[in-house]
């Protein structure tokens, strides 16, 4: 809509939000500097030295006439951003549809009184004929001298700023209307979607679900009833895409009432995500650290009555094997209580006998090896992992053969 999709656009919410309308200290000065002005040249007209006068009121006014263009130019982009916000407000008032739905424009003939003024100061920020530069040259300087432009400024400002709730009213009438369109794009659109039903049971019931980012991706079903899901499977077979598409197929449900999926059944849930965490070396904190403060705010969380949706991807990956399984056993039985659910994704199959008698259902990706090439269906299987491949996957990138040996023996000595 006009300019609305361009960056500058985030100025018209700066605009609303931000205290761009105290008027400076130097305001008080301006009529009497003004006054001194007209006074200097009528007397000159009887005295001519008095003209002379003229020159430290001229640069007065100069540097003061300098310091407010600081201001001027602080709102201008917004101001200019908000003439079309109130165009564009107008033009979609007048369809009949909207009018359906919106039977309350009330904000809409508040702002429209301030739309001419809006229009003037956009118009006098933007010079596109070079010949006009004269003019605009004089003008600046009976400006100066008489100190025109501040005070129309502030006056311009101070109506803007009594319209601030209805300038914002309108913004989020305009946000309602957009976020709509692009909603019933999505649900015309080649993606299958379907409505969510929302239950307050502790259940999480999927079908042919799938990630819309995802090109051609494969539709799974997953069914949950009081109970968490650990979720095994090789390298790149899917685990963390899976949880990811459960999380952002929740959160659609919740905000837009829509799913990628056939069906998805569900109680209303915060969600609560560890999946893609790193260092922070301006904090000073180590990926360890980072995912021990994450996952304490998922256990405060986990003490409140409202359902939560716990998704966690290889946690504490950034540790030790035994004090990861360890850890990670009693953190994931922690977080499962009754009314909250858990998607965890792992490479620990021994989680799998931990957590198996925890309320946990077990299910798992995997892959077939075909001419000497890792194939995956990307299909959810119920049940635990049986296989493995990161050597494999060292064999197929054709690693020294003594390299693959030698893990493949040390690999017997663990599983003994």
């Amino acid at each position: 809509m006009l300019v609305l999709n361009q960056d500058d656009a985030y100025h018209i919410e700066a605009l609303i939000n931000r205290p761009f309308f105290e008027k400076p200290a130097f305001v008080k000065y301006l009529l009497p500097l003004s006054i001194a002005a007209l006074v200097f040249i009528a007397l000159g007209f009887l005295f001519h030295p008095f003209f002379l006068l003229l020159i430290p009121i001229f640069a007065i006014n100069m540097a003061l006439h300098l310091k407010n263009k600081f201001y001027i130019q602080y709102v201008s982009t917004g101001i200019r951003q908000l003439r079309y916000l109130i165009y564009a407000g107008n033009r979609l008032a007048d369809e009949p549809a909207i009018k359906t739905h919106f039977n309350w424009f009330d904000f809409l003939t508040s702002v429209n009184e301030i739309r001419s003024s809006v229009k003037k100061f956009s118009y006098n920020q933007v010079l596109n004929n070079e010949f006009l530069f004269v003019f605009w040259l004089l003008s600046e300087i009976v400006k100066i001298q008489f100190n025109i432009e501040a005070p129309i400024f502030y006056r311009f400002t101070d109506r803007i700023a009594e319209k601030k709730q209805d300038i914002n009213r309108l913004f989020r009438f305009i946000g309602e209307i957009d976020a709509a369109i692009s909603t019933a794009n999505l649900r015309a659109g080649d993606i299958p979607t379907c409505e969510p039903l929302f239950t307050k049971e502790n259940l999480l019931n999927i079908k042919d679900i799938i990630n819309p980012l995802i090109k051609n991706c494969v539709p799974n079903s997953l069914h949950l009833n009081g109970k968490s899901l650990l979720l095994t499977g090789s390298n790149m077979s899917g685990k963390t895409t899976f949880i990811k598409t459960v999380a952002i197929n929740v959160i659609l449900s919740e905000t837009l009432y829509l799913a990628f999926a056939s069906t998805l059944e569900l109680p209303f849930m915060k969600v609560y995500s560890s999946i893609k965490i790193s260092d922070d070396i301006l904090q000073d904190t180590s990926y360890y650290l980072e995912e021990v403060s994450r996952i304490k705010s998922f256990i405060d969380a986990s003490q409140t009555q409202t359902p939560c949706l716990f998704v966690l991807d290889e946690i504490f990956k950034g540790t030790n094997t035994i004090e990861r399984i360890s850890g990670g056993k009693a953190i994931l039985s922690y977080l499962n209580h009754p009314q909250h659910l858990v998607l965890v994704s792992t490479h620990d199959i021994e989680l799998t006998d931990l957590l198996q008698q925890e309320d946990y259902v077990l299910y798992h990706f995997t892959e077939q090896i075909e001419n000497e090439q890792l194939i995956f269906d990307h299909k959810l299987k119920k049940g635990r992992l049986k296989t493995r491949n990161a050597i494999k996957i060292l064999e197929l990138y054709n690693y020294p053969a003594s390299i693959i040996n030698d893990a493949k023996e040390t690999q017997k000595i663990f599983e003994k």
